[in-house]
């Protein structure tokens, strides 16, 4: 609880900012360090998460695990995207299915000190919630030509779209592979992964290569980072709210916002239910009130913002929508159990 106050003071500080200084979006998202900023914020969102997964007992549920990153995803931003998009008669309800599937790895850490959960649903939940944040950032970039497409949005063909999409996909790749050869034949040395590391997230920022980073996460791991990674994660997501808050200046469209927050809480609640079949009661409730979103979810509608105006004043207030939501439904679910 403390710490959504936080969030939401903070995003209340960079709307202050900027209707004290008379910013506007346009002029924000204008600026020509924007997309590097956004890109440097969700890198380290990404890095992260992989960093906190458990490899070990990740390979234990791999299946399932694979399963839940991968078809459950595309399961969740397909329900949340398609019935809003008829709902709204907007197409761009596809973009932000995408943009809310994933669940927010800060928001889960904390809630896997819960006793009643057994060791196999905090390893699947904690690597559900690592692993579907870099799923969601390529299905961004793959859905955003197509939706552009669909509302007639002027600009590359849909083709064109497509091969740019495979482009980046495989200079991601290949950065991530880059670093693997790299870290395998380099020195074992902490200075010479630190090094590594911060190469690797440079280039990934400079071209926007996000996936890489993430992928980096799994095998390049300096040791003396795992102390200061949890306040640097912090830190990106006090940023990342800061510059929501200031782009809240534009407006906000709660209505929308209501029913894809409520959207994304029910899809996990599906797709969970299907995944978890067989699990005890208490495990299964655990995950299918799992859906909360945080740095991912706003990194994405701050970059998705230029191209797709509106953006923002939708997925804000849906992150408020789901987290609430969890809170709620999660302390419903205590006292009945007591």
């Amino acid at each position: 609880m403390k710490r959504a106050a936080l969030l939401l003071a903070t995003a209340a500080a960079g709307l202050a900012v900027a209707w004290l200084t008379g910013t506007q979006p346009t002029e924000i998202i204008a600026y020509a360090a924007y997309p590097y900023v956004t890109a440097t914020l969700l890198a380290v969102g990404l890095y992260g998460s992989a960093y906190g997964i458990d490899l070990t007992e990740a390979r234990r549920d791999r299946r399932l695990i694979l399963l839940a990153v991968t078809v459950g995803v595309l399961v969740k931003a397909t329900l949340i995207g398609v019935v809003l998009a008829l709902a709204w008669r907007d197409p761009l309800f596809l973009l932000l299915g995408i943009v809310v599937a994933q669940i927010d790895p800060l928001s889960v850490a904390a809630a896997l000190g819960d006793g009643r959960m057994s060791g196999r649903a905090r390893s699947l939940l904690a690597a559900w919630a690592s692993f579907d944040d870099p799923l969601t950032v390529v299905l961004a970039v793959s859905a955003a030509s197509v939706v552009g497409e669909l509302r007639g949005h002027p600009g590359d063909s849909l083709l064109a779209g497509i091969t740019a999409y495979a482009v980046e996909l495989g200079g991601n790749l290949a950065l991530a592979a880059g670093a693997f050869i790299t870290y395998q034949w380099g020195p074992k040395r902490n200075w010479w992964r630190v090094g590594l590391l911060i190469l690797a997230a440079a280039v990934a920022v400079w071209q926007l290569w996000l996936l890489a980073i993430a992928l980096v996460g799994l095998f390049l791991r300096p040791r003396r980072l795992a102390a200061a990674l949890p306040a640097l994660v912090n830190a990106a997501l006090a940023g990342a709210v800061l510059l929501l808050g200031a782009l809240l200046i534009g407006g906000v469209d709660p209505l929308r916002g209501l029913t894809l927050g409520l959207a994304a809480f029910v899809a996990q609640w599906v797709v969970a239910a299907w995944l978890t079949r067989g699990m005890p009661a208490v495990d299964q409730a655990h995950l299918r009130l799992a859906q909360q979103n945080g740095i991912t979810a706003i990194v994405l509608a701050l970059k998705l913002e230029p191209t797709f105006r509106g953006v923002v004043a939708v997925v804000a207030p849906a992150i408020v929508v789901t987290n609430v939501t969890h809170l709620i439904a999660n302390q419903r679910r205590a006292v009945k159990a007591q």
